[in-house]
This record gives C-alpha cells, sequence and structure tokens, in this order.
C-alpha cells in the first residue's frame, strides 16, 4: 500500500507537526510571508530558537524562503501543507 520511503516520509512530517512551537510558527505564516523577527515577535520566542525550528521545517519542505536585500522572508511550502493544517483543525472543531 505505501512505499516504505514514502511512509518514512510522512512519519517525518508528521513528527515535525507534533510540536506546539512548529505548529505556532507554521500558523504565522498561513497569514503570510514575515521574516523572522515578526515571527519570533508573534510567538513569543528568542530569534536563535525560532531559527532552529525555522530549519526544521524547511528541511521538511514544509515551508520556504526567499531572500529580499538583507531579510529572509518565509512561507508556506504550498497548498498541501496549508491544507494539511486546516484539515487537522477542522478535525480538532470536529471532536
Amino acid at each position: 500500500m505505501f512505499k516504505e520511503k514514502d511512509l518514512s516520509k510522512l512519519c517525518e512530517i508528521f513528527k515535525c507537526l507534533s510540536d506546539p512551537t512548529r505548529l505556532k510558527i507554521l500558523g504565522t505564516l498561513l497569514k503570510g510571508e514575515k521574516n523572522v523577527t515578526s515571527i519570533c515577535k508573534e510567538i513569543s520566542m528568542e530569534q536563535s530558537a525560532t531559527s532552529h525550528q525555522l530549519k526544521n521545517l524547511k528541511n521538511l519542505k514544509l515551508i520556504k524562503c526567499r531572500k529580499v536585500g538583507r531579510s529572509v522572508l518565509y512561507s508556506i511550502d504550498d497548498i498541501h501543507v496549508e491544507a494539511l493544517i486546516l484539515q487537522g483543525l477542522d478535525h480538532v472543531a470536529h471532536s
């Protein structure tokens, strides 16, 4: 039914999404593209810790970034990630 590598990758994604801090970051990015300073302010977290979590999310292709001058802007990688989060929230609300 599942390919072993796909199952392994999906487990990594769900493990990453099981962290409240990372979900807060994703929730912030659902509202639009932001730099690390804006993300830190919204989730009340130090920049070094936020940057570490952003790296984890980026490695799993849940978020992407682009450079504008000296700033790095982060955003949700694609509509699949957004749908995954929103469907999870819908499920929680429905329970």
